[in-house]
């Protein structure tokens, strides 16, 4: 694993409760805030909280580890309470930018948070990042990222089933139910509609590669500088190889090909107001950054994702 931010976050195999995310999950957790953003921890395990959310309680403690995956809601200073994030606030408070999840950015956001971020779903990381097979089984997978665990987890003892079930959790998160699925699986996840993954036939999996037509320019370049200042935030410059293959990477997350991932940087300069510039001169392709308030860039880049 290369040296970037998900080295100094802690391997993380499970909280799910085996349950993907669904679309509504996120909106459920912002709804729980005051109208300061705070939300209380007893929120997602006090004797209200099967009524309050309308689901069972294992589906309470998903909701409560998706909210925190997606950094939707985060722990505050104090360590006793949740508080929204403030891009949970732009996107799902009631007037946000997709409180209902109905625009295909949201799940690209919550996919960049869970493959490219990773601070709660090591998995997903490893999946779209590590692991490099096109096409595979899942029993072929489960070797590859147990070997993986013990890298990213020394001395921790993980079980094969707890990696079992949360590759099981991954994987049926990008693929849409099967018609023979139970009621309880039926519920579309929230990043099928991505179409990253396809299912060629019985747990065999393959991932779609190439340009991806509901990834707007706009958030690609959000993604490509979330990238930058959690890994490279030194760097004045980043190669096209890095946009394109290093792990954590736009080009890499969103399984775009070559040419998918040199067209969207084209528009950088015109996206940023140049403030991020692609250039290709003798043959040296990079992306530079001037001097700018990164986080103002990215809030401009989110609300454009969504015009």
């Amino acid at each position: 694993m290369t040296a970037t931010q998900n080295n100094k976050i802690d391997a993380h195999f499970s909280g799910h409760e085996t349950f993907p995310l669904r679309q509504m999950w996120l909106k459920k957790a912002v709804d729980c805030a005051d109208g300061g953003g705070t939300i209380s921890k007893d929120t997602f395990s006090d004797e209200k909280a099967i009524a309050d959310f309308g689901v069972g309680r294992n589906m309470v403690a998903s909701i409560k580890h998706w909210a925190l995956a997606c950094d939707v809601i985060a722990e505050d200073d104090s360590r006793h309470h949740f508080a929204l994030t403030s891009t949970g606030k732009a996107i799902f408070r009631n007037g946000g930018l997709d409180p209902y999840s109905e625009n295909p950015v949201t799940a690209w956001y919550a996919h960049w948070c869970l493959a490219g971020r990773g601070s709660r779903s090591t998995t997903w990381f490893w999946l779209f990042n590590v692991f490099s097979a096109q096409s595979f089984s899942r029993d072929e997978a489960l070797p590859t990222l147990s070997k993986y665990a013990t890298l990213v987890a020394p001395g921790r003892k993980l079980s094969n089933s707890t990696l079992s079930r949360d590759l099981d959790t991954c994987l049926r998160g990008y693929a849409s139910p099967s018609a023979s699925s139970s009621v309880e699986e039926s519920a579309e996840p929230m990043l099928a509609e991505l179409g990253l993954l396809q299912v060629e036939r019985s747990r065999v999996f393959s991932f779609r590669r190439g340009p991806k037509s509901s990834l707007p320019d706009s958030f690609f370049a959000w993604s490509l500088l979330d990238y930058w200042m959690r890994n490279r935030r030194a760097e004045s410059s980043l190669t096209f190889e890095t946009a394109a293959y290093a792990q954590g990477s736009p080009g890499r997350v969103f399984k775009l090909d070559e040419e998918s991932v040199a067209e969207r940087l084209f528009s950088l300069a015109d996206l940023t107001g140049g403030k991020l510039r692609w250039s290709d001169t003798s043959g040296l392709r990079q992306i530079h950054r001037g001097d700018f308030d990164p986080e103002l860039l990215m809030t401009e880049l989110l609300k454009k994702s969504y015009d």
